[in-house]
């Protein structure tokens, strides 16, 4: 429970507004300082009661919450010019004003909040899921070596909060690339016991347009990340697997090649 303001502090909220089709706009708010706080709470604050600093009364603002964990990735915005989860951002380390702004790589739907459809599509591009159809018993599995599990369970706490494709150069409106994130789930699918079956499908569908040969190296990707996933990495073993699968394909002759490229 956050404590009542009893030292008469205030916080300055400079947030950009706008939605689709509208020119873009500024509005300052100021709220009550309590212990605590994080973007979040200000947000809600000011939703109570949207009156702007200089006495307008306005529209709530609107944003994407759901966890407040980092967990569920909905609240990732720019606070103070950087990419991050809103929940995590606490006011009380934060330089004020406290400036709050939408991502710019994904369609603004309203205010702060955008549309990560983009990412979710390029999931299911890659197939970025294990084909289990329930029709037979597939028994226990393969085991897995601790090392193995350890990798892929960071690798599986990607939120696609959209950090690290904002902060992708090659991420934009000229190009189709499907993002560090993606990248990512493919090296982690690709590891399962069961996923390596269908390896070579996800590797595929990273071999043309918007695939990982377009990755440029700037690594903004790995600096943002909130779960420090070693995306970069990530992205080098898919590369390779990508360059194992075509000189498959060429000796083959594209014939499909059951088990495919695997990580390594």
């Amino acid at each position: 429970m956050v404590a009542a303001n009893t030292s008469g502090k205030q916080i300055v909220v400079r947030i950009k507004r706008g939605e689709p089709g509208k020119a873009a706009y500024w509005e300052e708010y100021a709220v009550p300082h309590k212990p605590g706080l994080n973007v979040i709470s200000c947000l809600m604050e000011i939703q109570r009661n949207p009156v702007t600093r200089d006495g307008k009364t306005t529209t709530p603002v609107a944003w994407d919450q759901a966890c407040l964990e980092e967990v569920c990735g909905s609240c990732t915005m720019y606070v103070n010019g950087k990419i991050r989860q809103a929940c995590t951002a606490l006011i009380d380390k934060l330089e004020q004003p406290v400036v709050l702004e939408p991502m710019t790589k994904f369609p603004l739907v309203r205010d702060l909040v955008v549309n990560r459809q983009r990412m979710f599509e390029n999931l299911k591009r890659v197939k970025a899921w294990i084909p289990i159809d329930g029709t037979y018993d597939l028994g226990p599995g393969p085991r897995e070596s601790p090392i193995d599990q350890q990798q892929e369970y960071v690798m599986s706490t990607c939120m696609t909060c959209g950090c690290c494709v904002e902060s992708c150069p090659q991420v934009n409106a000229r190009s189709e690339f499907v993002g560090p994130a993606i990248l990512n789930q493919v090296r982690r699918f690709n590891m399962h016991p069961t996923g390596k079956l269908n390896a070579h499908e996800r590797t595929r569908a990273l071999m043309g347009e918007g695939g990982v040969h377009e990755c440029g190296k700037a690594q903004n990707c790995v600096r943002v990340c909130p779960k420090e996933i070693p995306l970069t990495s990530s992205i080098a073993v898919v590369q390779r697997a990508a360059i194992k699968q075509a000189i498959k394909d060429y000796f083959s002759g594209g014939d499909e090649i059951v088990g495919g490229a695997g990580p390594g």
